[in-house]
């Protein structure tokens, strides 16, 4: 549930007030930024004819990231309690796996979007440095948030929402990105031992999620939709199908030279027997969470900062588009992938003027009205920042 703001409290208040309800969920801006450059570039070579614009794309989710990563290292030692309770909020805890996808995807998309402005050398380092930085805040939120979840929050399966999925997805863009960095290593072991742990990453966030979907869907069918606000979050579970579809198809692409035949053939039929149904699903479940959305628009659904989960995971659907058009051939999966982008370049522009206009208002950034929320069926208690 969402409470109204004040919305001059934040534009008022001093910079390092103003950053106190700065949370983990701001990162969001920066994986939706990141994924309209690469994505762009993915694209077939008739559609990806504008470089620089997603080289330019690129750049903005650097600047982003490092104005976060800044505002947030503020809010860590200015509102050291604030932070503290966002780890124990269940509401917001989830969101610290964007942190770790926010590097990931800016990182690789230094290969893929950015060479051209930094050159492949400083691209390869700066996506050393981003990828293993984000696979290790990943793997440790993969582990922290479902244990805090367990043992600190006290949240019943009842209580489920697509934003549960975000800690448990972090490994699999790591291993959706890992392979653009394996013909940078010497060959032999350490090519085939990065390659090997993204496939074991693409294992652990594969399982984990298929254990966490059905709580997803039994709260969605339970005895209340979910909040207007929270209603975009659907939009999540594109994420972790469509980066593993995109996942299997980079590992099997990166597979022919590093692994021993016949598993790099292997690897090349998975990709199809894997992402071709995985597709299809995703495609249902976007047919799904847009309805669920015009429904949540005709009641009053306003602008939040979930606005950005239209993103990053319909990106990832266009990566893993490409990735099947890759390794089938089939003109159809480029065709999905342009429809995709449109998609993808609509809701950014739809994210980032909202973000945009909330800031200079200074509503998304203001303090909430305090107001006990009271625990119904299938809610959580929550506060207006943990879902703005």
């Amino acid at each position: 549930m969402v409470t109204a703001a004040h919305p001059l409290s934040a534009a008022s208040a001093p910079p390092a007030s103003r950053v106190r309800r700065l949370g983990p969920n701001w990162y969001a801006c920066v994986m939706g930024t990141a994924i309209l450059g690469s994505a762009g570039v993915a694209l077939p070579a008739h559609a990806a004819a504008l470089p620089e614009v997603f080289a330019g794309a690129w750049a903005l989710s650097l600047i982003l990231l490092v104005t976060l990563l800044a505002a947030r290292a503020v809010h860590w030692a200015r509102h050291a309690d604030q932070a503290r309770a966002h780890l124990l909020d269940p509401a917001m805890a989830p969101f610290y796996g964007c942190l770790s996808m926010a590097l990931l995807a800016v990182g690789g998309g230094a290969l893929i979007a950015g060479r051209g402005l930094i050159g492949t050398g400083t691209a390869v380092v700066l996506d050393a440095v981003l990828f293993t930085a984000g696979t290790a805040v990943g793997l440790a939120a993969a582990v922290a948030v479902p244990y805090l979840m367990a043992v600190r929050h006290r949240v019943e399966p009842a209580q489920a929402t697509p934003v549960w999925l975000l800690p448990l997805v972090a490994p699999m863009v790591s291993a959706a990105l890992g392979p653009l960095l394996v013909p940078y290593l010497p060959a032999g072991q350490p090519r085939e031992t990065l390659l090997l742990a993204c496939l074991a990453m693409f294992g652990l966030s594969l399982v984990a999620t298929l254990l966490m979907l059905p709580l997803v869907f039994a709260r969605l069918i339970g005895p209340a939709p979910l909040p207007l606000a929270l209603t975009p979050t659907l939009f999540l579970v594109l994420g972790p199908l469509g980066q593993s579809t995109t996942a299997v198809g980079k590992i099997a692409d990166a597979a022919p030279g590093v692994v021993p035949a016949p598993y790099d053939r292997g690897l090349g039929v998975l990709a199809v027997l894997y992402g071709v149904p995985v597709m299809g699903f995703a495609l249902l479940w976007l047919a799904l969470a847009t309805a669920h959305v015009v429904r949540a628009r005709r009641h009053g659904m306003g602008f939040a900062m979930t606005w950005w989960a239209f993103t990053f995971p319909v990106g990832t659907c266009v990566t893993g588009a490409m990735a099947l058009a890759r390794h089938t051939g089939l003109a159809v999966y480029d065709g999905l992938a342009v429809v995709l982008y449109t998609v993808l370049a609509a809701a950014w522009l739809a994210a980032a003027v909202g973000t945009v206009r909330g800031l200079l208002s200074g509503e998304l950034l203001a303090a909430p009205r305090p107001a006990p929320v009271a625990l119904r069926a299938g809610t959580v208690r929550t506060r207006s920042d943990a879902v703005r």
